[in-house]
């Protein structure tokens, strides 16, 4: 049986794969020469940190990681803590470094800070590729068949009510719409 918390998160994984695919088509316009597109790379940034980071990584560290620690022990553990989490922080690190690179571009345009710019965002986007497909094959199935019904229906209904929270906040259909615009401007990700 498939869960509204699972559906819902290996949804938001989707739209977050679609973002990554922009970010990969401005990279590719750098390789060839382009400009830095500074004001679609800190909208895109934002999406990352608000939408991707505390919206869809918020219910995982949240509601569903900690419950399969508690409940799972040694093996859900490394899987959580020393997997999914290390790899959170490391997306972390790289758009914190990517934002430090695009201000500093801002100030003195050069090659150098060009290429760190399209080198933290092409490993933020390689980065969470790999982590998006981790989850979706690895974690989440192991999720469904480890943990209780109960268990399960709890983590629903904590990501329901959070969804709600955020939709009268206006969260998903700001960031969702931020994506469809970036989608126009550099493309759509086609899925086989």
């Amino acid at each position: 049986m498939s869960h509204y918390s699972i559906e819902l998160m290996v949804k938001e994984h989707s739209e977050i794969e679609r973002m990554l695919f922009v970010i990969r088509r401005i990279c590719l316009k750098l390789m060839d020469g382009g400009e830095v597109p500074v004001s679609d790379l800190r909208e895109i940034i934002g999406f990352v940190r608000n939408y991707a980071d505390k919206h869809h990584h918020g219910k995982e560290e949240k509601f569903l990681f900690p419950l399969m620690v508690e409940k799972m022990g040694r093996i859900a553990d490394n899987l959580v803590t020393h997997g999914m989490l290390v790899e959170h922080d490391l997306g972390r690190g790289d758009i914190l470094c990517l934002e430090n690179a695009l201000r500093e571009y801002e100030e003195k345009q050069s090659p150098e800070l060009k290429l760190d710019i399209l080198s933290y965002a092409m490993a933020y986007a390689h980065l969470l590729q790999l982590h998006v497909e981790k989850e979706n094959s690895v974690v989440y199935p192991f999720a469904e068949r480890q943990l209780s019904e109960e268990d399960l229906c709890a983590v629903d209904e904590k990501s329901r009510t959070f969804e709600e929270e955020q939709e009268k906040l206006g969260v998903q259909e700001r960031f969702l719409s931020l994506l469809d615009r970036m989608e126009e401007r550099y493309g759509r990700l086609q899925k086989a």
